[in-house]
């Protein structure tokens, strides 16, 4: 029973990740497109822990963790550049 919830959960964050794709190309704003692509890092560590879970080994996790935290790094940086216009004063 496992196995079907793991495989429908891979097939929903593909689908999220193929979303979020869809609207980093289409957006209107830069806004958007971080938004999309935060989220987007998100689903990517949502599949890595099924990964992980899928295969049972614990390697799959620590590397979602340091996606994590260059996921949030990078989101506070660009965020930053939109409002400053510079990363480093």
């Amino acid at each position: 029973m496992i196995d079907i919830a793991i495989a429908f959960a891979f097939a929903c964050f593909g689908a999220a990740i193929m979303m979020c794709l869809w609207r980093i190309i289409t957006a209107d704003g830069v806004g958007t497109r971080v938004l999309a692509l935060d989220t987007m890092v998100i689903n990517t560590i949502a599949l890595l822990i099924l990964y992980g879970l899928t295969l049972g080994t614990e390697v799959f996790f620590e590397s979602a963790m340091i996606i994590a935290m260059l996921g949030f790094v990078s989101t506070v940086a660009y965020a930053r550049f939109m409002l400053r216009g510079n990363i480093i004063e």
